[in-house]
């Protein structure tokens, strides 16, 4: 076996690199909070503060209960399991106080392209379209009933 001659630079490396990992471990144990790991590779903790956020949708079956005219259109349609808060957006607070706080309508020209813009890792068999080219600037529900949208064929109507 060869010895170094000069293996003080090789100590010194070592030295380096053990007091940079001493400090890591300081500087971990400063940042990294306590309950990490409890599930995991997450943090216990962000079960309550997740918890303790208040809640913002109501969920499609409160929505069932005052709106059948349109579940039951929904629910033979094309969007039948899309929720209804996917496209309206939260109404925990509509839910609560229905005469006070009307939910907005969704801005179609811009909602219904967030699934239907065409985009090659979409499966080819979801209805996808050229925004630009298809709607030549009209709003989608001109042509297609949202709750209740169809597949048209080419020519038709």
């Amino acid at each position: 076996m060869i010895a170094f001659k000069n293996a003080e630079h090789l100590i010194r490396l070592a030295a380096a690199f053990a007091i940079a990992f001493v400090l890591f471990l300081i500087v971990r144990g400063f940042l990294v909070p306590k309950s990490f790991g409890e599930y995991g590779h997450y943090r216990g903790d962000a079960l309550q503060e997740i918890m303790a956020q208040p809640i913002s949708y109501a969920g499609h079956e409160t929505c069932e209960g005052c709106h059948n005219d349109i579940f039951d259109v929904k629910k033979a349609g094309r969007h039948a399991r899309v929720a209804c808060e996917s496209c309206h957006g939260p109404l925990q607070k509509h839910a609560e106080d229905p005469a006070t706080v009307k939910p907005q309508l969704p801005t179609v020209a811009t909602l219904c392209v967030r699934c239907h813009e065409s985009n090659h890792s979409k499966p080819m068999d979801f209805p996808q379209v050229h925004s630009a080219d298809h709607s030549s600037g009209l709003a989608c529900n001109t042509c297609h009933q949202p709750h209740s949208p169809r597949i048209e064929e080419k020519g038709k109507k």
